[in-house]
C-alpha cells in the first residue's frame, strides 16, 4: 500500500507545479587571485540585466555537468575543470511566469576565457570577489549556494 502511494506521488499530474517545472544547469566558474582569493565569473541576464550564473536547458541525452560546460563557454567564454557531482542547486521564476526553474549547478575551475564566443556581445560579464558575488546574485536561491563557498 505504502509503495503504491508512493508510485502515485511521483506522477506528474497536468496542471501542478511538477508539471511546470523546468530543468536546468549552471556553472558556478571559479578562479584564484595571485593572493589566493576565490573570484566567481557572474553573467548578466538578456532579459533584466541582474547577476546570475551562465545556464540553460539540459538538452536530452546531457548530464547536467556537460550542460554547465556548455553554457559557461557559450555565455561567457569560459573554458576550464568542471566538477561531475552538483556543487548544489536553486529554484528561481522568471516575472510573472508559472514556470520554476531548478538549476544544478556545477563547479568549474577556469582556466582560460575565449575571446570569441556564441553570446559574447549580448551580455556583460564580470569577475566578482566572492563577498560580491553573494551581494550581487539576482536570485535568492544564487545568493543562498554562493554563501556555501565561504
Amino acid at each position: 500500500m505504502l509503495q503504491e502511494a508512493s508510485e502515485r506521488s511521483s506522477k506528474r499530474v497536468p496542471g501542478t507545479l511538477a508539471d511546470i517545472d523546468v530543468e536546468q544547469a549552471g556553472a558556478v566558474c571559479l578562479r584564484r587571485t595571485n593572493r589566493g582569493a576565490v573570484q566567481v565569473l557572474l553573467v548578466s541576464s538578456k532579459r533584466n540585466g541582474h547577476w546570475g550564473l551562465p545556464k540553460g536547458h539540459i538538452e536530452p541525452g546531457e548530464t547536467s555537468s556537460v550542460t554547465a560546460e556548455r553554457e559557461a563557454f557559450e555565455e561567457a567564454g569560459a573554458r576550464g575543470i568542471v566538477t561531475e557531482e552538483p556543487f548544489g542547486s536553486f529554484t528561481y521564476v522568471k516575472d510573472n511566469n508559472l514556470r520554476r526553474y531548478r538549476v544544478t549547478a556545477h563547479l568549474i575551475e577556469v582556466q582560460s576565457m575565449a575571446r570569441s564566443y556564441p553570446e559574447k556581445g549580448t551580455r556583460k560579464l564580470r569577475w566578482f570577489s566572492l563577498d560580491d558575488a553573494v551581494a550581487e546574485a539576482g536570485q535568492p536561491g544564487l545568493r543562498m549556494l554562493l554563501q556555501k563557498l565561504r
